[in-house]
């Protein structure tokens, strides 16, 4: 698409407003709205002036001006705003300059990109996540110095098989929640209606259905496609899930981790690179893989420690990231072993089917940082003939403890995966994609505003434990 097919199909449709929508350092999704008017095809190499000293992660006051630069491939009308809007991605570049801007985390994702097609290994990366979350029917949650609590409620939830109302006895067991028929599965006309919603702005899903937890859970499957096109994808799919739960009164949340004693939402990214229409992660290796799949492989193992720094991003992250909910801690690899980091899908032997999907992500993360990581990772393992080792044909969680211990681990925690990106962070160099100033201003920003603010505020457990000391 050109700037004149957009402004063309902004007069069919009647539109009103063009509404720029870009992503701050942690991964929220914002937005700047001009009435239609003020759309030219001059605006897409010329941009919209706006103040970037209060998005989170970014510019000091003292150098905020910056340009937003719509990005004309890709337009769709917002299915839930009254009057009729133009919604274009648009990319952060310095006024004088015209560089991307340095914070930027699409301008991170598009010269992984570049760098990808400089190697001559391939020109494009595919990547196909797996983002789940949960839907409740109530959330409220506070922090005050003498005074902290969090409480949800969902409809599905076993915790209220108690209620005297409305209480029909179909509740989901913890743990027992995959794929149920309703009326345990309450959320299908939800789901179908997201789908529906997804479909219009541009994104095909392919499946959708209740996950593992109780109070909730679901995943609904999108088409995969190129590491830029997917990234947007998920910044609006998360949208598009959130305000269609809202149409029902219900509200979702992509935290990985909200419900103690149940299973955490992840977001398992499929990938594979291709170069001139073939697929080059299919050989005569391990699990019908190519050598350089299994390079790719190594080089992501190798790196997980620090790429999870972006990929699983949150305190929350790390009560996921433990043994026992289907959470894939050991650094491992293998076919069908859903307990390793890795796993190779073996569904079919045509070579245009052969990934791997890396299971730590989850959908908290930053995706253009996320993706960029795991794809830098993964290169820096293919120019470096990094192999895997062996890969793990045992379920890891029914090794006894001394096997595990030849296992290395993801980081237990955000302060190590962290402390690993701090040092382990060359690869994500090449090329320019990263630069040390926003790798040192996502560490900064994490441990001050995430890992410090919990660490500082006392639990209500620690009351339950220590009270009486």
């Amino acid at each position: 698409m050109d700037p004149k097919s957009v402004l063309n199909f902004a007069n069919d449709e009647g539109v009103k407003f063009v509404d720029l929508r870009f992503t701050d350092l942690p991964g929220s999704w914002q937005h700047i709205s001009f009435p239609i008017s003020q759309l030219t095809e001059e605006s897409f190499t010329e941009g919209f002036g706006f103040d970037a000293s209060s998005i989170r992660g970014w510019a000091n006051i003292s150098e905020s001006d910056m340009l937003l630069i719509p990005d004309p491939s890709r337009f769709w009308i917002d299915p839930f705003f009254e009057e009729p809007t133009l919604c274009l991605f648009a990319d952060v570049v310095e006024p004088l300059t015209h560089q991307g801007y340095i914070y930027d985390p699409r301008s991170v994702a598009e010269r992984a990109e570049a760098y990808l097609r400089s190697t001559g290994l391939a020109d494009v990366a595919y990547f196909g996540p797996e983002a789940e979350f949960f839907v409740f029917d109530h959330v409220s949650f506070l922090n005050e110095p003498h005074h902290a609590f969090f409480r949800f409620e969902s409809g599905e939830g076993n915790w209220t098989s108690d209620n005297p109302d409305e209480n029909l006895g179909f509740r989901i067991r913890t743990k027992e929640g995959y794929v149920p028929v309703p009326p345990f599965d309450s959320l299908q006309d939800l789901r179908s209606e997201i789908a529906l919603n997804l479909e219009a702005v541009g994104i095909s899903p392919e499946c959708h259905h209740h996950e593992v937890a109780s109070g909730g859970q679901c995943e609904i499957d999108f088409r995969f496609a190129s590491m830029l096109t997917t990234a947007d994808n998920l910044m609006l799919f998360k949208y598009i899930v959130r305000n269609t739960a809202l149409q029902y009164g219900k509200s979702v949340t992509f935290m990985p981790k909200p419900l103690y004693g149940d299973n955490g939402s992840g977001m398992h990214c499929h990938q594979s690179l291709w170069k001139d229409g073939q697929p080059l992660f299919g050989g005569d290796q391990y699990a019908d893989l190519s050598e350089m799949a299994l390079y790719y492989i190594g080089g992501l193992l190798k790196h997980a420690p620090a790429v999870v720094a972006f990929a699983a991003p949150t305190t929350n992250s790390y009560k996921r990231l433990v043994p026992g909910y289907e959470a894939p801690v050991n650094l491992a690899y293998s076919a069908r072993n859903r307990s390793a980091a890795i796993r190779i899908p073996v569904l079919s032997k045509n070579p245009k089917t052969k990934r791997l999907e890396f299971r730590p992500p989850d959908p908290s993360c930053n995706p253009y940082l996320a993706l960029s990581a795991m794809l830098m990772a993964g290169l820096d393992g293919i120019l470096n003939k990094i192999h895997p080792g062996e890969p793990l044909e045992k379920d890891i969680y029914d090794m006894d403890e001394a096997e595990k211990l030849h296992i290395p681990r993801l980081p237990a925690s955000l302060e190590e995966a962290l402390a690993a990106l701090e040092a382990d962070h060359e690869f994500l160099l090449a090329g320019g994609v990263f630069t040390r100033e926003l790798i040192t201003r996502h560490i900064e920003y994490k441990r001050k505003r995430e890992v410090e603010a919990l660490r500082l505020r006392p639990h209500p457990i620690e009351f339950q434990l220590y009270f009486d000391v």
